[in-house]
């Protein structure tokens, strides 16, 4: 495929997605790039400016500030930014689309990721396996190392090819911002998505509780410095707005890039990516 048909179809895609979410009245928003906070996330590092604060690695605070401000269900398309992220996969600046329903959970949301892959890629069946299944139930989580578990969660999930794939129940442990579920409180309401071995996107039925997610918060901080890694303050005003009252409502951060080289049966991201000389 030369660059012609690249950009034209990278371009219809786009299009496409504005149009999935604009049938099902999505509204689109459009959220700082640069601001003065970042995650706290240990295995995501943000790329500071100086004077300016962080390039964001995802619009999730901003989107979910504006959900507690009362915003309905919104979606944002654009750019976000990881520190040292370069590979046949990896790109320090790639394009996220982030979507919010409210009052959907975890299975509905499934849903409507499945529907908008296959948009993009055709139909196809989806497949279900939980994390524990996925990594082995002889693996005891409670002796293993947490870099032995996840590398061995890596490799299962590359090993999930060809196909497409949700992976269901995460260990308490590993819910990021999810809550917990509700009749099983030993694993979290996240997701991921595989296609033929490749993460695409991971969502969560989303956390309320301000406290617990300070607790979070405070445990990546912990992490991080046990890692030796820069410690991160909280988002204040994400925090306030929590405070205020996100309303219920599920979430997916979905890499565009990654699903257009699936379209494109492209062996790397930079063939997708414009502009390919920051990858070089």
């Amino acid at each position: 495929m030369n660059l012609a048909e690249r950009v034209r179809l990278r371009a219809q895609t786009l299009a496409a997605i504005r149009a999935f979410f604009a049938a099902r009245d999505v509204l689109e928003v459009q959220t700082a790039v640069l601001a003065p906070a970042t995650v706290t996330d240990p295995d995501v590092e943000s790329i500071a400016v100086p004077g300016y604060g962080f390039l964001q690695t995802s619009p999730e605070y901003q989107m979910k500030r504006l959900l507690s401000a009362g915003a309905p269900s919104i979606y944002q398309l654009g750019p976000v930014f990881r520190h040292e992220e370069r590979g046949r996969l990896h790109n320090p600046e790639f394009t996220m689309l982030e979507w919010y329903r409210l009052g959907f959970d975890d299975r509905l949301l499934m849903q409507e990721v499945a529907d908008l892959v296959a948009l993009v890629l055709g139909p196809d069946t989806v497949h279900t396996v939980t994390y524990q299944q996925l990594i082995g139930e002889s693996l005891d989580q409670n002796s293993a190392e947490r870099s032995d578990v996840d590398l061995r969660f890596a490799e299962a999930c590359e090993g999930l090819n060809p196909g497409r794939f949700f992976v269901v129940d995460y260990p308490a442990d590993q819910a990021a911002l999810a809550r917990l579920r509700p009749d099983n409180p030993s694993v979290a309401a996240r997701f991921e998505l595989i296609i033929d071995g490749i993460e695409i996107a991971n969502g969560y039925w989303e956390l309320l509780d301000p406290v617990e997610h300070e607790r979070r918060f405070a445990a990546d901080r912990a992490l991080r410095r046990a890692r030796g890694l820069v410690d991160i303050e909280p988002d204040r005003p994400f925090i306030r707005a929590l405070q205020t009252g996100l309303p219920d409502c599920s979430g997916v951060a979905l890499g565009v890039d990654r699903l257009l080289m699936l379209a494109q049966k492209a062996a790397r991201i930079d063939a997708v990516i414009q502009g390919p000389e920051i990858s070089s």
